[in-house]
């Protein structure tokens, strides 16, 4: 019998075996962990850039004809913003002409994702 060869048990294998499933689990566990993280930074920042373009184009207004827009529908019409209707609601709540507009963006949540309650 050779002294320095090692023979390998069956809990040997098995074991070795789980770690390596253990491992997989978990490496694509934190693949989909980032790809979440990825997608809430994704959302967030067009939720903003959305947000400072609807009030860029409501200074402009300003700048130009010396009042804020009446409405989100001005703002479409004259300054071509757009959004997915279905993905945001766009809150456009006008204080005065010369006051500025308050904005406030929410996205909607997805239909397939259940529901608290």
């Amino acid at each position: 019998m050779n002294r320095f060869t090692q023979t390998k048990t069956s809990s040997h294998l098995l074991r070795r075996t789980v770690v390596s499933i253990a491992g997989m689990c978990l490496a694509i566990a934190l693949l989909l962990w980032g790809v979440s993280a990825v997608r809430k930074s994704a959302d967030s920042s067009q939720i903003d850039s959305l947000r400072q373009a609807i009030l860029r184009s409501a200074v402009h207004c300003y700048a130009m004809k010396g009042r804020y827009p009446e409405s989100l529908d001005y703002i479409k019409e004259h300054y071509g913003i757009r959004w997915d209707p279905e993905k945001y609601v766009v809150d456009y709540e006008i204080m005065g002409t010369n006051l500025m507009p308050d904005v406030t963006i929410f996205p909607i949540m997805d239909k397939e994702a259940p529901h608290a309650g």
